[in-house]
This record gives structure tokens, sequence and C-alpha cells, in this order.
């Protein structure tokens, strides 16, 4: 059995980070394309959501952690 674990550059922010490419939380770019964005990020973006009374959004679980082999769609 094998693990696999993306890298990729934040949306957000432009820094490297890790994640799972089935759960990271991810935005669409201005081609409709989907992007991720890291953890501290995501932080962020909360912060700004609830001073305007928005809910949050919330990673699912593992999307920063990696995934079996099996479980990765192409």
């Amino acid at each position: 059995m094998g693990y696999l674990i993306m890298l990729g550059l934040c949306f957000c922010c432009r820094g490297l980070f890790a994640f799972n490419p089935n759960k990271v939380p991810s935005f669409k770019d201005k081609n409709g394309v989907k992007q991720p964005v890291c953890s501290l990020c995501i932080v962020r973006i909360n912060k700004e959501r609830e001073k305007r009374g928005l809910s949050h959004t919330l990673p699912l679980a593992g999307a920063y952690e990696p995934c079996d082999e099996k479980e990765f769609i192409y």
C-alpha cells in the first residue's frame, strides 16, 4: 500500500504546502480552475468571514494529510 500527498502553491498566499488533493479546500480562479488553499489562509479567511457574519469554511478531515493511493481521483 502506498500514500499520496500533493505539493502546491496556496491560491491566496502563494506559499508551498502539502495537501490531500481530494479533500483540500479550494477556490476557483478566473478561469474556473479549482486552486488549493493552505490551512493558514483558511484561518485568515474565516476571521474575515466571521467579521461579516458569515459561516466558516471548514476543511474536511485529513485535508492536509496524505491519502491512500487507492483514494486518489485522477
